[in-house]
Order: structure tokens, then C-alpha cells, then sequence
């Protein structure tokens, strides 16, 4: 060991990631697409209140921003948004449409010209809402989901597939906009088309189920005036999720079904390639894409369990090809032309950038978004893919990430303190990317455990149905095994353990902070905290009903969902906490927060709420992340007695 590796002690190290550098890498390219022979995405802009701008690789691999600020490239239907652009070329030129985030129109936009509106404003409730377009050949129209509200409440609200004028003739007015199909489902993703255009293929879906749950594959042929006829179901059913859909080459139809427990890719019925492993995942996106078909016949394919690789998949053998590279991780994004894929891939060393794949010679590349190392990646945090035992003797899936810092090490009789994280969804997986947050603090000297516990996606149907009926439990006790077994190990610090996570993942600390006697603080970020209110209007339509799976039918176990709430619970919450909320917030919104607040009034407990304006479900804005990031290290710090210099002191109230 060098002369000028110092000893501190843990979570006193000092680190070249602070919470500026965190923020400015965080989200990540999305929505990759081709246009013409040009591939295209949309990108974060975390220092531009958190936009996303559209970006265009020239044929000479020159990076170019289409649509400058204000233009925020994101749809907003069933709030989580969907893929929110499509493109072609037209005359030798690019042809381009987008929703706008701020209005929610559909524009469209060719170089040299500003866009232009397709849709128009509709002032009832949330407004006409766009998702999932395409451009179907010849037709001068964009083939799209439509979500309309009839009214001012959450579920006041309609899906329907239409086609929108491409000449701007419905920017003024609603009636133009013609609607290709009966409604039928409460949920649905955008049509695809067969090569000849004579049939189409959607997803749809009910409450009380989730896309992951139960949808049905609809089929319908194109009628002689553009719409479609009486969909028949060709696939899927309650206890099958079709997660994606689309036409080969040769017309034949290919999704992706979860009939045997995993999500495998099926031709007119045909399982092309069966194995217990994932070829789609949940559906929390609207236009989610795990495969797309080549014109060769071959399909390009994300897939894997637990983390995600990029293959090329032979119909006619069932023999996948991966591609070579360092890439772990492949979002569920893909696009092809000719014999050339695009992904968005990832690993434990880089953040996502815009990969490409030669089909022909199996060569893949980086051509957008190339990581940058902002540090000098020694810094970088090594993780262990680890398999934990749970109650019953389940498996549970983590990764770990030691403190790391080749500056620093800990005096000998020390152990670490560790941060569980329980991520979002919670039908959802903490993918083994790199993550400058969990640099922020591992760099720090503070270990961090991310739990894939039993509900999260990429395990197959079993695993994630451990989580049925069982939210509040299952993810709490996964947490807390990992957690004490780290202890136990000696691995982390019995007395110095964490628990932090957004959304369902605030759900599942608050609720083990409720529960437990494990954790000596806890980071809960716009979080569910309140079921019997979560479940009673107080969240958007697609989740509404969630609940009936991950906790049970409120009619007729309202008393489980009391029982199961950290509100109701205040009084067993003795820990320190933080808790961070957006004000803007419509899936977790700030009512659950302040009501949990007012319980633990006048208590002692010493705890901080951050309230951030204009800011949603997931921070997008550098100065929120920025501040959020420094509180939950502040509040550490005091909790385990850290010294961590340069980061302002959070007020903790008792």
C-alpha cells in the first residue's frame, strides 16, 4: 500500500464525485429511433430544468441537438409517458414528430422550420395526451395512442389508438382527429402495422391489472377507409402479459408472452426460442421495445435474467447471438434499418450511451451518448452480484457496493456503514449500471446494497408474484435479510445500517423504519405512505388499482390496509429520516407526505422534509438533485457520526 493512501475513518473519505458531478450525469438517452439511415434519441438535460432534447447522429457521425430549450421532448400519458417521437424521411429529408411536455401536443418538425402543432389543447381535466407514434407509409397521418380526459378527476380518462392529420388540420380542432377503433380497453399501446398495411396489432389491458399482470393481444385487419376492423385476441388473457408486439418481415406476427413464467418471443404462436429467462419486461412505458425485427428475418432482442445483454436471435434455429462488448445492461429500446441495430447499453464502468450493432459482421459500437469519465474512474464503486437467503429460504437477488476509494482506507478494528437501497415500482430491478449516487457515497467510505427483492422484474413471473398481496412485507423483510446478513458477515456495521428509496421504494423504507428494528435512519423519497388513501383517488389511473394485487381488494381487506400503512403508524417510527417530495407530484402526491408529517408531530423524532417545487414523480432538475443528495448525506452523518466537511448541516426537528 502507497505512502498517500490516508487512513480515515468510513464516510469521512474525501471524494472527487460530489453532488454537482452526480447530478449533472444523471438519466440517460432514451427512445432510440432511426430515421432514414440516421440514428436518432432522446437525451437528459439535468442543468435545463430537466428537459429532454432530441439528438440526430449525422452520416459523419456529428452529434446534433434538433430541438433546442425550451422544446421538452416527453408525453406524459399514464404519467410515467411512452415513447414520445417517431421519423422518416420524406424527400430526402427528415420528417419528424414529437410531444411537447409542457402543452402535451403532437408537433411536427423538418429542418429549417419550427414545429409545428398536429393537435390541439383540450382544457378539460388533464388534457389530450399523445404516445407511441408512427408513420405509417403513404398515409400523410400519425398512427398514435391518444389518452383524453372527460374530466377533472384521475380516472376521468380514455385511451383510444388514432391517426392524427400530418397537414396540422387537427391543431385547432379535436374532431379531426380520427379514431381508428372502438374503445375497448381501459389501456392500450399504440398500433403496429403489418409490411402490406393491411392489418394492425395493439395491447390492451383492465383494471384492476397491470401490463405485467394480464393484457390481450388485439389483431384487426385495416379497412378500405383507414380504420380498424373487430379485434380478435390472439394472444395473452389475466394471467398472461403480452409485453410487446410487432410484424416480421414476412408479415408473420411476433410478441413477447409470459404463458410459461418467463417472457419469450412467439411467431403466430410458435415459441422461437423458449428459455427460463427474459425477453420483456414490465410495461411501465408505453412503446417499450425488447425486440425488433430485421428484414433479414433474424430479430434483434434485449434479453437475460436479471441483467440485460443485446442478441440477435435465428427464428429458424432459436440460437441467439450476443453482442460483444463491455455492456452489461441494455434498456428496452431498440430500432433497426437494414442490418444495423441501435440500443442503449450500460455497465458497472459506464453510464448508458447509444450503441449500434452490425448485424452482418456482429461488431457493435458506440455511435451516441459515449460515456465520459467525469472522475478518474478509480474512483468508481466495484460491485458483487450477490444471492441472499430470506425468510423460507427464498433467494434474494443484490448487488453490493463496498466503500472504494484507492486514497483511503478505514482503520483495522472498523467496519463500514452500508445503505440498503429498494428501488421504484416495485415491479421494477436496480439495473448493475454505473450510478455517480452510489459513487457519491461509496466513494465516501459508505456501503451501498442494492436489493432486487422478491416482486421485482427480470426473474420471471414466480419471483415477481412472491410480492402478490404481500407489499410491505415481502420487500421489507428481503431489505432487512440482506441488510443483517451483511452484518452478520461482517460486511457492514450492525449499528450503522440505512435504508433509502423513491416511490414504491420510499414505500418500503418508510414501511421498514415502521416495522423494523434494523435500520438507524432512513432517506424516504416521494413515497406511498398512506394505501387506504393511495387507493381512494389520491394517485393517477394506471395505478389506481394496483393495490388489489401488491395488498389485496380494499373492500374486503380494508383493515390489512391500515395495518400495513407507515401513517397509521407513526408511533412505531423512531428513527431519524429524511423525507424529499415534489410538489408537482400527481402519482405520490404531497398530501401523503404532509399527512404523515402531521402524525409525527410532537414525537421527538428528529427528521427533515424537503418539499421541492416544480418538481414531479423523480427529480429531473441539477439544483433539486443537487440538495437532495447533500441532506441525505448530512443526515447520515449525524446519524452515524461521520465527519464528512464541505456539506451543509441538515436541521434535523425533533
Amino acid at each position: 500500500m502507497g505512502d498517500d493512501v490516508r487512513t480515515l475513518a468510513y464516510g469521512s473519505w474525501p471524494s472527487p464525485i460530489d453532488a454537482a458531478l452526480a447530478a449533472a450525469h444523471d438519466g440517460h438517452p432514451e427512445y432510440a429511433g432511426f430515421v432514414g439511415d440516421e440514428a436518432w434519441w432522446t437525451e437528459p438535460r439535468p442543468a435545463e430544468g430537466g428537459r429532454r432534447t432530441l439528438v440526430r447522429r449525422h452520416a459523419d457521425g456529428r452529434e446534433e441537438q434538433v430541438l433546442p430549450a425550451p422544446w421538452n421532448v416527453r408525453s406524459r400519458v399514464v404519467e410515467y409517458g411512452g415513447q414520445p417521437w417517431a421519423g422518416a424521411e420524406a424527400d430526402g429529408r427528415p420528417l419528424v414528430v414529437f410531444v411537447h411536455f409542457a402543452d402535451q401536443r403532437l408537433y411536427r418538425w423538418e429542418p429549417g422550420a419550427e414545429p409545428v402543432p398536429l393537435t390541439p389543447v383540450s382544457e378539460v381535466g388533464g388534457g389530450l395526451r399523445w404516445a407511441d407514434p408512427v408513420l405509417p407509409p403513404g398515409r400523410g397521418e400519425v398512427w398514435c395512442v391518444l389518452e383524453e380526459f372527460t374530466g377533472d378527476g384521475p380516472g376521468d380518462v380514455r385511451r383510444v389508438p388514432v391517426a392524427v392529420p400530418l397537414d396540422g388540420s387537427a391543431a385547432a380542432s379535436r374532431d379531426a382527429v380520427r379514431e381508428l377503433a372502438a374503445e375497448r380497453h381501459r389501456f392500450v399501446t399504440g398500433p403496429r402495422l403489418s409490411p402490406d398495411g393491411r392489418r394492425a396489432a395493439w395491447l390492451g389491458w383492465d383494471h384492476p391489472r397491470m401490463p405485467w399482470d394480464g393484457t390481450e393481444l388485439l389483431l384487426a385487419d385495416v379497412l378500405p377507409d383507414g380504420t380498424l376492423g373487430t379485434p380478435r385476441v390472439v394472444a395473452g388473457g389475466p394471467e398472461e402479459s403480452v409485453c410487446q408486439a410487432d410484424f416480421a418481415a414476412d408479415g408473420a406476427l411476433l410478441y413477447a408472452s409470459d404463458r410459461t413464467g418467463w417472457w419469450n418471443i412467439y411467431r403466430d404462436g410458435e415459441p422461437l426460442c423458449p428459455r427460463e429467462e427474459e425477453f420483456g419486461g414490465p410495461l411501465w412505458k408505453i412503446g417499450h421495445r425488447w425486440f425488433a425485427p430485421l428484414p433479414s428475418g433474424l430479430i434483434a432482442v434485449v434479453h437475460g435474467r436479471g441483467a440485460t445483454a443485446l442478441g440477435v436471435l435465428d427464428p429458424e434455429t432459436g440460437e441467439v447471438v450476443d453482442a460483444a462488448g463491455p455492456w452489461t445492461e441494455f434498456a428496452p429500446t431498440l430500432a433497426v434499418h437494414g442490418e444495423r441495430v441501435v440500443a442503449v447499453g450500460a455497465s458497472p464502468r459506464t453510464a448508458y450511451e447509444v450503441v449500434e450493432l452490425d448485424t452482418r459482421t456482429g461488431h457493435a459500437r458506440v455511435v451516441g451518448a459515449p460515456h465520459d469519465d467525469a472522475v478518474d474512474p478509480v474512483h468508481y464503486p466495484e460491485p458483487q452480484i450477490r444471492t441472499f437467503t430470506g425468510p423460507d429460504g427464498r433467494d434474494i437477488h443484490a448487488h453490493v457496493y463496498p466503500p472504494h476509494n484507492p486514497a483511503c482506507t478505514a482503520p483495522d478494528a472498523e467496519l463500514p456503514p452500508y445503505v440498503v437501497w429498494a428501488h421504484g415500482g416495485p415491479t421494477g430491478r436496480s439495473p448493475l449500471v454505473l450510478d455517480l449516487e452510489i459513487a457519491y457515497f461509496t466513494s465516501r467510505g459508505i456501503g451501498v446494497a442494492e436489493v432486487n427483492y422478491g416482486g421485482s422484474a427480470g426473474y420471471g413471473r414466480a419471483y415477481r408474484n412472491r410480492l402478490r398481496e404481500q407489499w410491505g412485507v415481502v420487500d421489507v423483510e428481503d431489505c432487512a435479510a440482506v441488510a443483517l446478513a451483511l452484518a452478520e458477515e461482517g460486511t457492514a456495521d450492525r449499528s450503522r445500517l440505512a435504508v433509502r428509496g423513491g416511490s414504491a421504494g420510499g414505500w418500503t423504507t418508510a414501511a421498514s423504519l415502521a416495522t423494523t428494528d434494523v435500520y438507524a435512519c432512513g432517506t424516504v423519497i416521494y413515497p406511498v405512505l398512506d394505501l387506504a388513501g393511495w387507493a381512494s383517488g389520491e394517485t393517477h389511473d394506471f395505478e389506481s388499482h394496483y393495490l388489489e394485487t401488491l395488498v389485496g381488494p380494499y373492500a374486503e381487506v380494508p383493515a390489512r390496509y391500515a395495518e400495513r400503512s407507515p401513517t397509521e403508524h407513526a408511533d412505531r417510527i423512531t428513527a431519524p429520516f429524511l423525507l424529499l417530495q415534489g410538489l408537482d407530484d400527481v402519482i405520490c402526491p404531497p398530501a401523503q407526505s404532509e399527512r404523515f408529517l402531521a402524525r409525527m408531530e410532537g414525537r421527538g423524532v428528529p427528521h427533515a422534509y424537503i418539499a421541492f417545487e416544480g418538481e414531479g414523480h423523480g427529480f429531473r432538475r441539477a439544483d433539486t438533485m443537487v440538495r437532495a443528495l447533500e441532506a441525505e448525506l448530512s443526515l447520515y452523518a449525524q446519524v452515524f457520526g461521520l465527519r464528512v466537511p464541505g456539506v451543509p448541516k441538515l436541521e434535523l426537528a425533533g
